[in-house]
């Protein structure tokens, strides 16, 4: 009597062709963060109606623009501007995993459109780390006042590209800056955006950024951060549980506590409250 025949082998595993991540952060001008892996998939022609600001990590993608066809290499920035069709698909088999910004008209305005219609990919590594820094600080809870002191940045880089002009070199402003840094030593346990201190000081968001970064050495983020730390500190040394410490210096919670205060100290609050005098 004949064997039964071998079942046939088992499929081998094969990678999803897509994986996305999207939500809305609490910093102004974003309407939208987007992450996503892609094999397969095109995207159709279609709009939106707000900037797309797009990075490649791995792969390209090309895409039609103004009937005009285009790619987007890893040293590239891609910006697509509101209300102007294109489409969008894989330039390989390997598919692409890319990171996006939709934009609203506060950060870039209608007049720029033509100008990024003409020249959506820009070669600029500077431009590509910046916009690579925004989203690493988007996913991080409680670091939104970082992710809108560099998308500022991004803007004026943004800006200066598509008006054709080298950015000019800051200004010195120490006025400015010092008015800053007494605001954000008032509110480091509440924070404030940058919208709000410009409002406050009748001030741009970029210029403010620049004077105190001219001024300081560092940005307006870092500083509040940094004093946040020291809140921290004290509070733990008087005896607090870094459960409680957390709320009262600022932080969005103990592990956005427990990230800062271990890059600028050197040990987790938790080592820091136990440790004993030499």
């Amino acid at each position: 009597m004949p064997a039964p025949a071998a079942p046939p082998p088992e499929p081998a595993p094969t990678a999803p062709s897509a994986s996305v991540s999207a939500w809305r952060p609490s910093v102004p001008g974003v309407v939208e963060v987007f992450h996503a892996r892609f094999t397969g998939y095109a995207y159709p022609m279609h709009v939106h109606d707000a900037w797309t600001l797009l990075i490649v990590d791995s792969g390209v993608v090309r895409y039609d623009l103004d009937r005009h066809e285009h790619g987007t290499p890893d040293d590239t920035v891609t910006l697509l501007p509101p209300h102007v069709p294109h489409n969008g698909e894989p330039a390989t088999a390997e598919g692409f995993r890319k990171r996006v910004l939709y934009l609203d008209s506060s950060r870039l305005g209608d007049d720029l459109i033509g100008a990024a219609v003409d020249r959506p990919d820009l070669r600029d590594p500077l431009l590509r780390r910046r916009v690579g820094q925004v989203h690493s600080a988007l996913v991080r809870p409680g670091d939104e006042l970082e992710a809108e002191s560099r998308l500022t940045l991004v803007g004026e880089r943004l800006r200066a590209h598509l008006r054709s002009r080298e950015t000019a070199a800051p200004r010195p402003d120490p006025v400015l800056a010092q008015r800053l840094r007494e605001l954000l030593d008032e509110r480091v346990a509440d924070g404030l955006t940058l919208a709000e201190a410009g409002a406050e000081l009748s001030a741009h968001p970029a210029h403010l950024v620049r004077a105190f970064s001219t001024a300081y050495g560092i940005p307006p983020h870092q500083y509040l951060m940094s004093r946040r730390v020291g809140r921290a500190r004290r509070l733990l040394l008087d005896g607090w549980p870094p459960s409680d410490v957390a709320a009262a210096a600022g932080f969005y919670d103990q592990a956005h506590l427990t990230r800062h205060f271990r890059r600028l100290v050197g040990v987790t609050p938790g080592r820091y409250r136990s440790g004993e005098r030499p």
